[in-house]
């Protein structure tokens, strides 16, 4: 399958399928034009990549476990769950991070109507 087919099948764009080969993660073969050849399990590859991109994860770390998903069941490989457990540390400390930012703007408002109402009761004196 060429690569235009393979960006139609899956919804991905030529440019990020060649990405996806340039990170390892896609290895089509070529023809005898130069013309890359993708495999009947290309299109599931792709699907997989983008599952994990949309867990939030690189590109780099899906290319340290994608081969063996692609094998396997996930539920077999070790290399995933030290992966998971990272990111979801990433999100953890991304939301105390936000939480912290919501607090201090919170404060921030509260501090602003205080000010106001100081300054109305003043004004009605």
């Amino acid at each position: 399958m060429k690569i235009g087919e393979l960006a139609a099948r899956t919804g991905v764009s030529v440019r990020s399928l060649r990405y996806y080969e340039q990170q390892g993660l896609l290895k089509p073969v070529r023809d005898e034009s130069g013309y890359r050849d993708y495999s009947i399990f290309a299109e599931e590859q792709v699907r997989t990549i983008q599952l994990y991109l949309n867990l939030g994860l690189t590109t780099e770390q899906i290319a340290g476990f994608l081969h063996c998903v692609m094998k396997n069941k996930e539920a077999f490989c070790t290399e995933v769950f030290p992966i998971f457990r990272q990111k979801i540390a990433e999100i953890d400390a991304q939301i105390n991070q936000l939480n912290h930012i919501k607090m201090n703007l919170e404060e921030r408002m509260q501090s602003i109507l205080d000010e106001r109402q100081r300054d109305e009761m003043e004004e009605g004196k």
